[in-house]
């Protein structure tokens, strides 16, 4: 029994001495893991698509080695195994008689091909004239007969297309996908055998990490998926200015702009007084000192009349 304690003993340490072996050996290729972002100086590394024990790892740790899968490759846009991602979009400039009736009309061709309506807004911008703005859901096969219809149902005064490939982002997030898909289930598996604490905290930060990204990723393929599926078409609606003006003769407008002038005059005349006020009572002072200075005055005395004749005499 003891020799066989022993021997089981050295087999042990022969398996942990080839599985470091076989570490190191990886670690020097310097091939790349599917597992970014970890560390040798974590509990959990992985390097090369294997399981290496870290700090958190006794010897006797009896934890699974993770095999790198290789993911499949990215299917270029040239590539016939992957549809072009194409998100097209549209906006158009509508003059038409009545805005509201226009927004229902949209509304019903936008159902009609399979989409709906995003979003409406009207509202008045001056006198009774309305202005609107709808924006149409519409599958992108129909993109060109809706467009074609939203053009039939007023006189166009603008309009632009625009078209954006997103397949090359929309491919990379994909092989992102997979490759976070077969770390998580490496993990789970991991995570099924690991029976100490630090060992399962180490797994599951690394579980958490993975199905973080993944959903990014799948939020974000999403997004791409529904602007592709559904093209955007933005009509801005206006009715046509009235004949005579903006809003036409009005008598009454008149007459009131005629008050609000003859007030307005009035107003002016009143701040012009008060500003020149000061100036006034400041002259009027000054004056009345003048006046009554020249009031204290004396009066020269007229020459005797005698001393006038002597002098005509001599």
């Amino acid at each position: 029994m003891k020799y066989a304690g022993f021997a089981l003993l050295v087999a042990l340490c022969i398996v942990m001495a080839t599985a470091g072996c076989m570490s190191q050996s990886n670690q020097s290729s310097g091939g790349s893991g599917i597992f970014p972002g970890t560390t040798t100086r974590e509990d959990l590394s992985v390097k090369s698509g294997i399981y290496t024990q870290g700090a958190g790892y006794s010897e006797s740790s009896a934890m699974p080695r993770l095999v790198s899968t290789p993911s499949p490759a990215p299917t270029g846009a040239g590539n016939t195994g992957t549809d072009s991602k194409i998100i097209r979009t549209a906006s158009l400039t509508l003059e038409v008689k009545d805005v509201t009736g226009a927004a229902e009309t949209l509304k019903g061709l936008a159902i009609a091909k399979g989409g709906y309506v995003s979003s409406t807004n009207i509202q008045k911008i001056s006198g009774n004239r309305l202005y609107g703005t709808v924006v149409l859901r519409v599958p992108a096969a129909a993109f060109e007969d809706t467009l074609a219809g939203v053009k039939g149902i007023g006189t166009v005064k603008s309009v632009s297309t625009q078209s954006e490939d997103v397949t090359e982002e929309y491919v990379d997030l994909v092989a992102q996908k997979t490759s976070y898909q077969n770390q998580l289930a490496q993990y789970n598996a991991i995570m099924k055998k690991a029976e100490k604490v630090e060992d399962v905290i180490a797994v599951q930060q690394q579980i958490d990490r993975v199905q973080t990204e993944l959903d990014r990723l799948e939020g974000r393929l999403k997004y791409l998926n529904s602007r592709v599926d559904l093209s955007t078409i933005s009509v801005y609606l206006q009715e046509p200015e009235p004949v005579g003006g903006e809003t036409g003769h009005n008598f009454v407008s008149t007459l009131n702009e005629g008050i609000a002038g003859f007030l307005g005059m009035i107003d002016a005349l009143i701040i012009f007084l008060f500003t020149v006020l000061p100036l006034i009572i400041i002259g009027g002072g000054i004056y009345g000192i003048y006046l009554w200075r020249k009031g204290k005055k004396p009066a020269a005395a007229p020459a005797p009349a005698e001393t006038k004749e002597i002098k005509e005499t001599k």
